[in-house]
Parts: structure tokens; sequence; C-alpha cells
């Protein structure tokens, strides 16, 4: 209909809209007690983090990972308070990226306890360390800060130095322990120390002795993204000591009156909408902000340029940042939880681009009562579920006369002759009801069978158990698309046209509830399967040209989407993939996707799989309806 083009395509315009300057607000400083950065750092240990970056780079070669027994002695020496966490987690089917099945590591952090406060707050620095991830420099700096901070007596909060092992696995043991908690099925040493309640985190990768830029992460786990203070807190002490500061590998951009300036903002915005919507952590802050504690990656990357900055100015945006965030009375609240960023300058706040995915979700309300209003849909239900009893002189019994009074008729048998045309079947509850379950069974059944039937496939096949539960994955998904052609044997009424309607209103409003759900929770992942899905949910039918129809259908589906936005991700990246390498990006995504589901928490795989896949199937019923 005209009304649900004009919506689809108000928002889409909507979307593309936000690059623009009028759409953007500038960033501010919402918190008074980080309003501004009036700090006089004054960390001149850059030749000794240098110095502490090379010890640990030997220790840790020779100890063939992380030295723990090193860290807790050097840690020990600065007067810290020392503790070691040892865990293990045996992962569901084995990773074949990182060449592991069993992860054991351990976890070494220090508190420096605050002199002026008791321990009831505290800030967290960690610096992941990894097999095959050159961190060391991180390392180093970390020791050194922890060596100037202990020398200072204006800390009111605690100060914990993390090393964690094995990325996110170790930064989900700590903090499982931490809290006291158990969310996966991480195994690990009981908890000997701990501080305050951790109001904020930073985590901090260098690559390189001498950093020509930083760039900041901030997508987390489920699309969760930090308090944007903490952000522009990071981006006033680049400014203040001169650094270099990009978000999503792009550098700032002034000029956002040109076309070329909107077009860097749009690419920017794009990349972090694609992040968002992966669900996946982009650092070991992801990890963090499901406990409520605002926390960011910080990323120092030696590109080449002319801008060159050694470990001393490094340490005084780090030092800067943690006495602000020593002056807070209160965890991080009054500024943004829910935005876009085109650049580190301006954002997008929640109200504005909520319209675009708004517009799109009301086409499905529009299509719902163009298709069959909500009354024309019980009355429907009701005839259908009670036909009417129609006697020989063509009166319903039961019918009012005009006074509202009953006129009872004597009941006449119905003489049923040979030519006599035959009423139309009509369905009844089972034929909605049927391809429902189905559908909904077939998505259960791909959430679970994967990874419990590795064992069997790896016995009759001869593949490993990763290829063996992405190839049951993709087996099981496309194994789907030959229901409708099993399913109508089991329906009453198959062959009329309200069976078909229905099961069409139901799949819209189904499909309403899940986008518009998904979308409060991580705007980018609603808003992507809203502008791909909703119009072609929007126009199918069993009547019409049904190979158009199912070729919309299957481009639209979350596999294809998955597949469309790796290319597109790389292409706006700059690197540009061909076929074959971006196949084999979108099996490794469906192997990560799986394992950060089982390790992490990840709602992105059985959200896809339980409920966006068999509402698809529905359509593909509708389409299929005999």
């Amino acid at each position: 209909s005209p009304h649900s083009i004009i919506c689809y395509l108000a928002g889409v315009t909507w979307f593309f809209g936000l690059a623009f300057e009028p759409f953007m607000m500038r960033t501010y400083m919402s918190e008074n007690a980080m309003g501004s950065t009036m700090v006089e750092e004054g960390f001149l240990y850059g030749e000794r983090a240098l110095s502490y970056a090379r010890e640990f780079a030997a220790h840790r070669k020779k100890a063939g990972g992380v030295p723990a027994d090193w860290l807790e002695k050097t840690m020990k020496k600065m007067g810290l308070e020392v503790y070691s966490q040892t865990f293990s987690r045996t992962l569901p089917f084995p990773d074949e990226l990182r060449e592991r099945y069993m992860v054991k590591g351990t976890n070494v952090y220090g508190i420096l306890r605050a002199p002026r406060a008791a321990s009831t707050e505290s800030i967290v620095l960690s610096v992941p360390c990894s097999e095959g991830q050159k961190n060391n420099q991180a390392v180093g700096l970390m020791l050194a800060l922890a060596s100037y901070f202990r020398g200072q007596i204006y800390w009111a909060k605690d100060v914990i130095f993390l090393v964690n092992e094995h990325d996110l696995i170790g930064m989900e043991a700590w903090l499982e322990a931490y809290h006291d908690v158990n969310l996966t099925d991480i195994i690990s040493s009981s908890m000997q120390g701990r501080a305050g309640a951790i109001q904020a985190a930073i985590s901090l990768e260098l690559s390189s002795d001498v950093i020509t830029s930083f760039d900041i992460a901030l997508e987390g786990l489920n699309g969760q993204l930090p308090n944007l203070d903490l952000v522009n807190l990071f981006y006033a002490f680049c400014q203040k000591n001169g650094l270099l500061c990009t978000i999503q590998g792009k550098l700032q951009w002034e000029d956002w009156d040109t076309l070329s300036g909107y077009l860097h903002g749009l690419q920017t915005m794009l990349l972090m909408v694609l992040k968002q919507g992966s669900g996946r952590p982009q650092g070991d802050h992801g990890l963090f902000l499901r406990y409520h504690i605002e926390a960011i990656t910080i990323r120092g990357i030696n590109s080449f340029r002319q801008y060159k900055y050694n470990m001393g100015t490094i340490g005084k945006v780090l030092e800067g940042m943690f006495r602000k965030l020593n002056n807070l009375l209160e965890r991080l609240h009054q500024s943004y939880f829910f935005y876009l960023l085109p650049c580190l300058t301006r954002f997008v706040s929640i109200g504005y681009y909520m319209p675009a995915s708004g517009f799109l979700l009301f086409i499905l309300v529009l299509r719902m009562f163009y298709s069959l209003t909500f009354f024309q849909a019980l009355d429907l239900w009701i005839k259908l579920s009670k036909p009417d009893l129609v006697t020989e002189d063509g009166v319903a019994e039961g019918e009012q006369t005009g006074r509202g009074q009953l006129l009872h008729r004597p009941k006449k048998k119905r003489k049923i002759t040979k030519n006599a045309p035959q009423h139309e079947a009509r369905p009844g509850l089972l034929s909605l009801v049927v391809p429902i379950i189905i559908c909904h069974a077939t998505g259960l059944i791909l959430y679970f069978v994967p990874v419990l039937s590795q064992e069997m496939a790896t016995e009759h096949f001869p593949v490993s158990e990763s290829e063996a539960v992405v190839l049951t994955t993709i087996a099981i998904y496309v194994a789907g698309l030959a229901l409708p052609h099993n399913t109508h044997r089991a329906l009453t009424g198959a062959g009329t046209e309200y069976g078909w309607m229905m099961l069409k209103l139901i799949s819209l409003l189904y499909l309403a509830l899940l986008l518009g759900c998904i979308t409060l929770i991580n705007f980018s992942l609603g808003y992507i399967l809203a502008v791909t899905i909703v119009p072609v949910a929007a126009i199918v039918q069993p009547t019409g040209p049904k190979v158009v129809y199912a070729a919309l259908l299957i481009l639209v589906t979350p596999a294809s989407l998955l597949l469309f936005s790796i290319f597109l991700y790389h292409e706006l990246i700059e690197y540009p993939l061909s076929f074959l390498e971006g196949w084999q990006m979108f099996l490794q995504a469906v192997a990560e996707g799986i394992l950060d589901h089982h390790l992490y928490g990840s709602i992105m795989y059985p959200f896809l799989a339980v409920c966006i896949y068999p509402c698809w199937l529905q359509l593909w019923n509708v389409v299929f309806w005999k």
C-alpha cells in the first residue's frame, strides 16, 4: 500500500539522515565531578614502563604463558595486595581459530587500598594477556602506573590492577568470582581478596612501544554501551595531552556541512551499528557492562603516522582519567546509555534514532489492518469455530427477529443430492497450530541439536567437531525450507484463503513484538532485521509470483543477512573480500556466535534460532500455503 511504502522510505531516510549535523548533538560532560580536566598529571615513569615491559616479555617467553609468579613478586614489591586466581573452561566444541578445547589459565591482580576512605568502591585497570597477543607494553605501563599510584595519597577508591589470561574467558572467570556468581560453566578458584564495588573499568591494549593514535572500543556484550561520560572523559584527556584519538578506526572530521563530512560520519556510524548488532563484545570491557560497571577498551595503535607518543604521555592520560574517576561521588548515570557515535565530538541520542525503527515497525501494524483487521479476524475466527447451521428453507437456526426474539422453526433433515454444491472446507484451530508448532520445534532443534550431535557427526563423517557443529546448523537451517511441502498434509482446511491470512496475521504480530523488544535492548540489531525482513513480510502471500516471494524471503533470512553484513563491514573498513573469503568468515562467524552464547551468555544465537527463524518459517509457509 502507499502508506507502507511511505513509512519504509521514511524509516530508511531517517536513519541515513542521522549523520546530518541537525540530528547530532555535541558531546558534553554531564557529571559535575568530571566536568573539567584541571588535573596536574605527574607521571614520569615512561622509561620504567618500557623496562617492565621488556622484563615481562622475557619471563613470559620463558614460562610459555603468563608469568604469574613474577607478576606477584613484582606487585608485592610495590606494596600492593596481590592475589592470583586459577580457572579452567571446557568449550562445548573446539575453537579451531585459536586451536583450543580446554582452556586453563591464571589471573593475577593487585589491589591498591585507598588511604583516605574505607574499601567500599574501586576502579579497575585491566590488561588482557593471551597467546599470540603482543600486549607486553600494556603490562609494563600498568606496572609503572601501579608504582606511581602507590606513592600518592589522594586516592579515595581502591585501584585494582588486573592481568587476565585468555582474553574474555579469563575476564569472565574473574568477574564471576569477584561478584560470587556462576553464570557460565567456568571452574575457578575462590576469590581470596576483594576491593569495594567496582565503579568503572578501563581495559588497555598497546601494540608497540611508540603509539601514533588511540582507538576506543565501546560495544559490549549483547550491544550494551558504556555511559557516554566515560567516553567524553577519555577524549577530553586525549585533547589535553595532544593525542590523536579515533573511533572505529576513523579520524575526526570537522567539515560536517560538506558531502565528504556527511559520508565520513555515516561510514563511522554504520561501522558502529554493525559491531553493536553483532552482539559480540569488542574488548574485555564488554563483560563489565553486564554487571552495571561502566568500562571501555583503549587500543594504542602504531600506524606509522607522523604523530608519535611515548609511554610517558600515555601514562598521563590514564592518570588523569583515574584521578577524575576517583572524584566520583556516585555511579555514572547522568549521561546517555543509548546512543550512536558518528565521531567522538558528536552523538545521536535515543530520542533521535528510535523513530527510524518506529516507522519500519509501523508497516507491520498497517499490514495487519489492511489485510485483515483485528475485528475481522475475531469475527472470522468465531465463524470458523462455529459454522452456521442452515435449515432447508435457508434461514439460519437461532436467527433473531426484529424485536430480538428467537425465531424457532422445526428442524428438517437436509437432503444431499449428488450434484449439490459442496461448501468450502474451513480451517479449524489445527490448521494454524500445526505450522506454528512445527516452525518453533524446528527452531528448538536448530538451537539444541548441532552441539549435542557433534560426536555422532564426527563418527560418521570425516569432519572435526567444530565443522560438524557448523555444518549441522546449516543443514537444519536449510531443511526448514521443505516444511511447507509436508505440513499441509496434517492440516484441516488447508486449501482455504482464510487459513493463510490468519497465519500471516499471527506472523506479522509476532514479528512486530520480537523486533520491538530487541530494538529496545539493541537498536542496531533490531534495525538491521527490520529494514530487511519487514517489507518482505508485508508483501508475501500464496497468490502471485511465488518464485519472487521465495527469492525475497531467502535474501532476508538471518543467514543471508549475516553474510551480507560481513561483506559490508569489510567494504566500510576498506578491506574488501572475495566471495570465498567471505564464505569462510561466514562459517567462522556461525561457530563464534554459538561459542559466545555458551561461554559468555550472548543472546544473539538463541534469539535468531528460537525466535526470528521460526517467524521466518511461518512466512515461508504462507508463501507455499496449499
